[in-house]
């Protein structure tokens, strides 16, 4: 048996599997996130490790025969966030999140400092872990002061699960402070923010040990002492799930943001378009990102506004459109990273007429987030990764009219997965049996099987061309009036 734990941003979710890779039992525990000033998005570290033991405690009383069973644990992740202990590891502030805003004035005073773009292979983007720092140190100085260790979030529950200062290299890359080709930590850029290495965690392959089981959290839970993988960033252990290891494959994933994932053999950073270029959670392996921050956000936001749940929403676009909406939709509505790279991006609808409802205003929310997709692809090509194909995954991938849309606006051939969940908790739990396995981890990632593919439809894809240049000339146009 191997065990997954993901950290999610709403909840975390702990997942089981043989060793065939089926899963056993799942178990989820709610999380909360606070919101004190507008742009800023917090949550308790404590919080975690409660989610965790209700978590495992449900594993417990459901599958106590099969946990006693368990061979390793792998971790995932929700990125960027800062996680500020003392020399006795007590946490200092709460946590600041990936889709926290408040450092975008910290931004340029980095780039200024220190060569992030070419060592870290990324833009100095507010939801990054550097900046956040910095602006702690100027405006928490005395939280600054006494910062010990830098933790992200998933390596904060390692800590708890191990007692070891542990991370691995694709959340590492996150930060900012990881010279993304040599996969270690840079001098440079830690000493830009005011940190040295003392302050950063040990480093190891997502597919290596990291550490073992305490002895109290073994005898509460009825396990034996396992050792805990280095696990990987909520993304790169998706591609686990996925099997997404290899040059010209990757994933479009449709979830509260957007992510199109594609894995590389080399750094192959393109920092003028914001993409992202992360090290993969293996070793010797790279990946790019297209990522915006509003994906089935926009929906939900949506369907607050119009007091009707998302499904209901969604049923009113047929499953295949007849032609885009007349109206065009900018999905900013949190800011904006791939390619735009603006925090203070701002959503909008452009085009409403007196007679326009809530099935056109619904179909053009989808085509937004797909025009948003179909940006990501552009500057993905523009790195030197050409995708022709992608899974779907995420909660959005559920509706067929959404992803035909997706794959006549973007271009791309969507593989829908045969059922199963390929997520980020199952991507950990490969991550564990990798660790333990002797021979390495290309064996385990094998990718799902496609129960069907979605491929763009020509006459669709023509009209949705011409959308795409109204979409790319929206948002200069619409900043100078924001």
């Amino acid at each position: 048996m191997y065990l997954g734990i993901d950290l999610g941003t709403s909840g975390l979710k702990a997942m089981l599997v043989d060793g065939c890779f089926r899963t056993v039992a799942a178990a989820h525990a709610p999380l909360s996130v606070s919101r004190p000033h507008p742009g800023w998005s917090e949550q308790d570290p404590a919080g975690w490790i409660a989610a965790a033991e209700a978590a495992l405690d449900q594993l417990r009383q459901s599958h106590a025969a099969e946990l006693a069973q368990l061979r390793a644990i792998g971790l995932s992740g929700h990125m960027h966030g800062a996680v500020l202990l003392d020399g006795s590891d007590a946490v200092l502030r709460p946590c600041i999140l990936w889709n926290d805003g408040r450092s975008a004035a910290q931004c340029a005073a980095l780039e200024a400092r220190a060569d992030f773009r070419g060592i870290a292979g990324n833009r100095v983007m507010a939801g990054f872990t550097a900046p956040k720092l910095l602006w702690v140190q100027e405006n928490e100085p005395e939280v600054f002061g006494g910062i010990a260790k830098v933790l992200l979030p998933k390596d904060y529950l390692r800590l708890w699960l191990t007692g070891e200062h542990v991370a691995e290299m694709s959340d590492a890359a996150g930060t900012l402070w990881l010279d993304v080709a040599r996969r270690d930590w840079s001098g440079a850029l830690l000493s830009a923010t005011g940190l040295d290495h003392g302050h950063m965690p040990a480093l190891v392959e997502g597919s290596e040990v990291s550490g073992h089981l305490r002895a109290d959290l073994a005898e509460r839970w009825g396990l034996p002492r396992v050792p805990v993988a280095g696990g990987g960033g909520d993304n790169a252990a998706t591609a686990c799930g996925m099997g997404v290891m290899r040059p010209g494959t990757g994933f479009l994933s449709l979830g509260t943001s957007g992510v199109l994932f594609a894995a590389t053999d080399r750094f192959a950073p393109n920092t003028g378009d914001a993409v992202h270029a992360f090290c993969h959670a293996v070793p010797d392996t790279w990946h790019q990102m297209g990522v915006f921050l509003s994906a089935t956000d926009s929906m939900s936001w949506l369907s607050e506004i119009a007091g009707l749940p998302v499904p209901e929403l969604a049923a009113h676009v047929p499953r295949r459109p007849a032609a885009p909406a007349r109206a065009l939709f900018l999905p900013y509505l949190s800011g904006e990273r791939t390619p735009l790279d603006d925090p203070g991006a701002s959503g909008a609808f452009l085009g409403l007429r007196r007679d326009a409802g809530v099935p056109e205003m619904v179909q053009a929310v989808m085509e937004g987030v797909a025009m948003a997709f179909a940006d990501c692809v552009r500057v993905l090509g523009r790195a030197g990764t050409a995708l022709e194909a992608a899974y779907a995954v995420g909660g959005g991938a559920r509706s067929e009219p959404w992803l035909e849309i997706m794959a006549s606006a973007t271009g791309l051939t969507l593989l829908v997965p045969a059922e199963g969940d390929y997520g980020a908790a199952f991507g950990a739990a490969r991550l564990a049996a990798a660790c333990v396995s002797g021979t390495g981890w290309s064996g385990i990632m094998a990718p799902p099987e496609v129960q069907r593919e979605i491929a763009p439809d020509p006459r669709l894809a023509a009209a949705y061309a011409e959308k795409y240049e109204r979409h790319m000339a929206a948002w200069p146009a619409v900043k100078t009036l924001s």
